[in-house]
């Protein structure tokens, strides 16, 4: 499949982009291209110092040059799921019964039609190092998108970095995590973020909320308050730029192999930022 650079309109939701992907209006015909790999990367880490550790499963679709993912609770997915994909056409995996598969086939497409490389704003690199030193370089770059100006940021999916980095930033956060829990510093994570949203004047919300189905009502919140919304996004990188200017105000996408598979250097696109 060719990769093109479509001009970017801003979609209100998921169903709106799809059926733009399905009509060929962002790129190359989606029954035409076919989901040649699939895998699932399963990772565990606890970072030297930290008191708690976490998994990570993550579905991964490769379409031509272009990998898209989509993160998953363990257990989640039956082991054949990725199997099962592989042959398969955007197309027809936009129609799967499992939502995850949908967002993995999606992120592939739009990341082959669109790379990161030609579309982003600007690039970060994630410096070499330890899994620690590399969590908080890629805190450090995502809270930056963050105007200066936010104090409370809700934050949905809790990665304990990110809330170091808004206590060194002097900002107040409310951690937001379907899979519960505590923080590092013991705070409970809070099982509902829309019943908070009211409460912060930012979110900070992981690109997994397209995987669980809870970014729709973010988005809305975010556009109808015009509060800043910044994803960061391992699922979804490339899907998520194409809601900047309907609620979304910046993203740092990371498209696979994520940071803490490699210890070298790795590159966030950023978009939502000028140079």
């Amino acid at each position: 499949m060719t990769a093109t650079s479509p001009a970017r309109p801003a979609y209100r939701s998921m169903s709106a982009l799809v059926e733009a992907v399905r009509a060929g209006r962002l790129g190359a015909d989606p029954a035409r291209a076919t989901v040649s790999v699939g895998f699932v990367t399963r990772q565990g880490v606890r970072h030297a110092s930290r008191a708690h550790g976490y998994r990570n499963h993550v579905l991964s679709l490769r379409v031509d040059a272009a990998v898209g993912s989509c993160a998953i609770e363990p257990g989640e997915l039956p082991d054949e799921t990725a199997y099962d994909c592989v042959g398969a056409s955007v197309a027809e995996l936009l129609a799967h019964p499992l939502l995850p598969v949908r967002v993995a086939a999606l992120d592939a497409y739009l990341m082959a039609v669109r790379p990161h490389a030609e579309a982003a704003d600007a690039t970060v690199t994630v410096p070499g190092g330890g899994s620690l030193a590399k969590s908080r370089a890629r805190a450090e770059a995502v809270v930056d998108l963050l105007p200066a100006s936010s104090r409370t940021v809700l934050v949905v999916g809790v990665v304990n970095s990110l809330l170091e980095r808004l206590r060194a930033t002097g900002r107040r956060y409310l951690p937001c995590d379907l899979a519960g829990g505590r923080t590092e510093w013991g705070e409970p994570h809070l099982p509902d973020a829309t019943a908070v949203l009211d409460r912060c004047d930012a979110i900070l919300a992981s690109g997994m909320t397209l995987g669980n189905d809870t970014f729709a009502p973010l988005l809305a919140h975010a556009a109808a308050e015009r509060k800043p919304f910044v994803a960061f996004a391992q699922t979804g990188s490339a899907v998520l730029p194409w809601f900047l200017g309907a609620g979304l105000t910046a993203v740092s996408a990371e498209p696979y192999p994520f940071f803490w598979l490699d210890g070298g250097p790795t590159t966030l696109y950023r978009y939502g930022v000028s140079g």
